[in-house]
Parts: C-alpha cells; structure tokens; sequence
C-alpha cells in the first residue's frame, strides 16, 4: 500500500527539483526527505528516482506515480469537501490569499458577506504576489486565493489546481498628466502625447520615457517587459515598486510611466493620467484539485463574485 505522505513528498520533488527545497518545504531534514522516499521505493516494488551527478531525478516510473499521485491528492481534497458538506453549515479556518489591488477592492465586500451568511467560518487573509499562490495551496497553507495573469503573458494551468473566472479588467498606460516624464534625454516621451491619437501606439510613444516596473521575479515586472518588447523597444527602468498606490504617486510626481490595471486606478492620485490599452488583466479563483464543492470554497466563491459584481457597479 502506497503512503499518501510520501507520496506527496515525491509529487513536491518533480515540482521543487531538488530534495533540499522538499525538505525545507515540509520543514523536514533532507535525510528525513530521502529516507521516506526510499520508503516508497520500497512500497512500490520499481526504482522511482535515480542520481545524476549531485542531483536527483525521477525515473519513468517515477513520472508515472506523479501523475497518479496528483490525482489521488485530488481524490483526497474531494473526500474531504463531501464530509465537510455532510456536516453542513461550513466552520473552521478559511485561508485566502489574494494581490494587493484585490485586497482593496474585492476582498473586503467578499468578507462582510461571508462573516454574515456563515459566522462559524474563521477568516484568514494573507496578502501575496500571485506567483506564490500555486506553492501556498499545494502546501495547504492557503485554501483558497486570487491568482491573476495578463493575456499577453498567460500562464499554464496547474495540475494541482483548478480554477474558476472571475474578472477580466483593462490596463492602462498610467503617465504624468503634464510635463515630460523623465528619460534618456531630448528624446524623453511628452505626457500629453501618447493616446492623445486615437490611431497612436501609446506604449510604443513610451519608448524614451523612464518606466516604473515591479521587483524582478513578479508577473508584473515580467509582462511590463513583454508589452515593451512587443512594441519594438526594451524599457529604460528608474524605479521598482509592487505597490500600485507607490506606483502611480510616482507617476504623479513625474518620475515615469507604468503599466497599470483597473482595480488600482479607483482613486489615481491628481497629475496622472489613463490611457487604456488592448492588453487585460484576467483574475480567477483558484483552490486544489477536488476542493470546489467544499462548502467553505463555494461560499467564497460565491462571496467573491458578489462582491466583484457589486465593485464593477460603482
């Protein structure tokens, strides 16, 4: 018989790669990591895992218990939410991550909701870049979370985890309303020019501006770069911020140009002006594999399509 435990220790080290970040993972030692591993070795009767050099790599067989271990995994998630609905009304901890803009904006109508229609829930908010949203459901420290790309940047699906639409918003070019944002010189792009023609390219007129981007390593450093290439140019970076309340003081202020999408634009500060742009920014809900009809993952769901209903209102 195949240990659950362990085979979600084998299922971590095809997505962490190593048995170093397993270990720190589950907060094992990493000859704790190797000796359940070896377990299952043993349980399943075939080598799952050979040595290449320092490092560690999964045999086809291996591949193969992966796959099946995501689906039991799955399985497990679905068992619980059909307990959970049996004992009815939803109690207990409900973990839920979201991005900056959304805490804002959606997460807070979606609360009062929830608080009132299901008092027995224990609501728990953990603020996070979308990035690390699929490694915080898969470790169970979050049960379910705001995750969000752009269309020109998708990112592939999980197989951890599914999902479900909530959102699809504009992004904007956010660029000082007047004077010229900072750049490389004489060539520094004029804030009233890009947009002002409805036929013009507002990000490619961007080209000699200085650009306000986020930390290196976040969607939206990454798409910032992308939409940039896309129109024939690499963006000259003055300044980092992940904050979209920093981002557009600093636009305000003159010192740049960013990439911008609706839910941070509700209250732009004086001096900054919006110019809608082809790309999106699509939110969704995401939970484990097996995890939609527990009752306390529907009620958000729920809650949170409510509240982005009640925000797109305004």
């Amino acid at each position: 018989m195949l240990d659950v435990r362990r085979l979600r220790l084998l299922r971590d080290l095809a997505r962490l790669g190593t048995i170093a970040a397993v270990a720190r993972s589950h907060t094992y030692t990493p000859s704790a990591v190797s000796q359940q591993l070896a377990v299952l070795e043993r349980e399943a009767g075939v080598p799952l895992l050979e040595r290449t050099g320092r490092r560690v790599v999964l045999t086809p067989a291996g591949v193969v218990l992966v796959r099946h271990a995501e689906t039991v995994l799955a399985a497990l998630d679905d068992a619980g939410a059909a307990l959970a609905t049996a004992r009815g009304e939803p109690v207990g901890p409900l973990r839920i991550g979201a991005f900056p803009s959304a805490v804002r904006t959606l997460l807070p109508g979606a609360l009062v909701t929830l608080g009132l229609d299901h008092p027995g829930l224990e609501l728990m908010v953990t603020e996070l870049d979308p990035v690390a949203v699929p490694e915080a459901l898969r470790e169970r420290r979050l049960d379910v979370a705001l995750v969000n790309d752009y269309d020109v940047m998708p990112v592939e699906p999980d197989p951890a985890l599914d999902a479900v639409p909530l959102l699809d918003e504009t992004v904007f070019l956010a660029m000082p309303a007047t004077g010229v944002a900072p750049g490389t010189g004489s060539g520094s792009g004029s804030a009233t020019g890009p947009g002002s023609d409805p036929g013009a390219d507002p990000v490619g007129d961007a080209r000699h501006a200085a650009w306000i981007v986020g930390s290196p390593g976040t969607a939206c450093h990454a798409v910032t770069l992308r939409v940039c290439r896309t129109a024939g140019f690499i963006p000259l970076v003055r300044h980092h911020a992940d904050d979209f309340a920093a981002v557009l003081a600093l636009v305000a202020a003159g010192q740049g140009v960013s990439l911008v999408p609706r839910l941070a634009t509700a209250l732009p500060p004086a001096g900054v002006r919006l110019v809608p742009l082809a790309a999106r920014r699509r939110t969704r809900v995401a939970y484990r594999r097996g995890a939609a009809t527990h009752p306390a993952v529907a009620a958000c769901v729920t809650a949170l399509r409510a509240s982005t209903r009640a925000y797109l209102d305004r």
